[in-house]
């Protein structure tokens, strides 16, 4: 299939959502949601491989027929839409697609299609809701749109076109179904139980794998583990495929529970501290550095949260506490002040943030397109192949400045402040609500913090969910009576 489909599915798929997500009349809605499904379909017949015609055909009406029940069971129970997400957000499958790399969440795309026919449903219903995800509708819906925009120039048109399909657009269509449901409290301790119990049982399979030495799924994973320097260092990925995506998941668990620990109730704070206690033993043998300044940053958001103003001196003096203590261990203090400096002390990854920094200068204005980041990379540091593994992006911040130019980050900036201050405006955590709302603005935090250091911020659906959860939380506060629904 031509190139000319796959940037007009990119295009349509992304404006569609745009559409959808600031449209208030029916008719641009359903436009919007009518060009989304159109983008997603090109996108998907260009990226299929060839062959196999009526075995995708027939995966396709039986995904049609399963999404069709699914999303009967989605209108008559819609909070269960919020627990498919969370369920299937740890279910990453590595698949070829075309010839790219990239590991998927598949049982998520069901839910995603359920939601759809739900919402198109509804559409063409008397439900008038629209610009459901508040303040959030027009930075999301410029980035998105700019993503779009950004494709028609990238330079990795294959991986760019996954980055939408996957990622971009499905998880887009989630947020403005989750933004849609009616806030209810019950439902709320339902998505902080399954996500403790999710991360605590992650986490003992984690414990298991570390204390009989048996990982599944990565080989590179298992082959590291042989060669370890030490006998004690033995990185786990419990039920995934990478150790770092394990660890961000069993922070996110933690965090959530923080906001119980520090705010909740004697009688649910002893346990939500238990869970997150063995949680945070599971997190240990990750080994993910990534995960621990993510849980390290939340842990000091939360803090702050409960202090206020008094936070302010007890966390200087131990985040100067931590840095000294870093320096004063020899390994450290050699790896910084030897030759190799600052960017062995980092694996390297202090060489990729400067030389991708370089890529978004040399790309200000318009970037070098959707997904193009790896590609760009090395043919800019003149590495070897397409897409040299050297040079996959560890930092969102500066993968979207490159692909997508300085527009590109202010349009996210704008976004991430947003969001931000959507879950901790106004909100004294005194109620239940407003302990939601602390718990949805943790984990956000702890993924944001993540994605510094481990490129996934939109590629993980737990980032749109927790977006549109914050906002229904907040519209929920605004509204006298909040607290007696359940």
């Amino acid at each position: 299939m031509s190139n000319a489909f796959g940037y007009l599915g990119g295009l349509a798929g992304t404006l569609g959502l745009a559409m959808l997500i600031l449209a208030r009349p029916r008719s641009w809605r359903v436009a919007g949601l009518a060009a989304w499904l159109v983008g997603c379909a090109l996108l998907a017949m260009w990226l299929a491989p060839s062959g196999h015609h009526r075995v995708f055909a027939a995966a396709a009406v039986l995904g049609v027929v399963a999404a069709g029940a699914l999303a009967w069971l989605f209108l008559r129970v819609p909070w269960l839409l919020a627990v498919g997400v969370l369920v299937c957000a740890p279910a990453r499958i590595p698949v070829t697609v075309g010839s790219t790399q990239a590991n998927l969440l598949l049982p998520m795309y069901l839910v995603v299609a359920a939601a759809a026919i739900a919402l198109l449903w509804q559409l063409f219903g008397d439900d008038d809701r629209a610009r459901e995800l508040g303040p959030l509708a027009w930075p999301l819906a410029s980035i998105v749109a700019w993503m779009g925009l950004a494709f028609l120039w990238t330079g990795d048109e294959r991986q760019g076109a996954v980055y939408l399909l996957f990622f971009v657009l499905p998880f887009g269509l989630a947020a403005v179904c989750l933004a849609r449901l009616d806030w209810r409290i019950g439902w709320a301790t339902v998505l902080y139980v399954l996500v403790a119990a999710m991360g605590l049982v992650f986490a003992l399979i984690g414990t298991w794998q570390y204390a009989t030495r048996n990982v599944f799924w990565n080989p590179k994973v298992i082959v590291d583990n042989a060669y370890a320097p030490t006998s004690w260092f033995y990185r786990v990925n419990s039920v995934f495929y990478d150790p770092s995506i394990y660890g961000r998941f069993l922070v996110v668990a933690i965090v959530v529970g923080l906001a119980v620990v520090l705010f909740g109730t004697t009688q649910s704070a002893w346990p939500a501290l238990i869970v997150a206690t063995v949680t945070w033993i599971g997190l240990a043998p990750s080994f993910s550095q990534s995960s621990f300044i993510a849980l390290s940053v939340a842990i000091v958001v939360g803090l702050a949260a409960l202090w206020r103003r008094r936070a302010v001196f007890p966390i200087a003096l131990a985040v100067v506490a931590i840095a000294l203590a870093a320096v004063a261990v020899p390994q450290t203090r050699h790896k910084l002040l030897n030759n190799a400096g600052f960017s062995h002390a980092t694996s390297d990854r202090s060489g990729l943030v400067v030389n991708g920094i370089k890529l978004a200068l040399h790309h200000p204005l318009i970037g070098v397109g959707t997904g193009d980041f790896q590609h760009a990379y090395g043919r800019q540091e003149h590495l070897n192949g397409f897409r040299p593994k050297k040079a996959a992006s560890h930092d969102a911040l500066i993968t979207v400045a490159a692909e997508t130019g300085f527009p590109g980050l202010a349009l996210l900036a704008w976004l991430l402040v947003t969001a931000f201050g959507i879950p901790f405006r106004a909100n004294r955590f005194t109620t239940v609500t407003g302990r939601a709302r602390l718990a949805f603005g943790l984990a956000l935090t702890a993924i944001a913090v993540h994605s510094l250091f481990y490129n996934a911020l939109f590629e993980d659906p737990l980032t749109w969910a927790l977006m549109a959860l914050s906002v229904v939380a907040a519209r929920a506060a605004a509204t006298r009576g909040a607290e007696e629904l359940a």
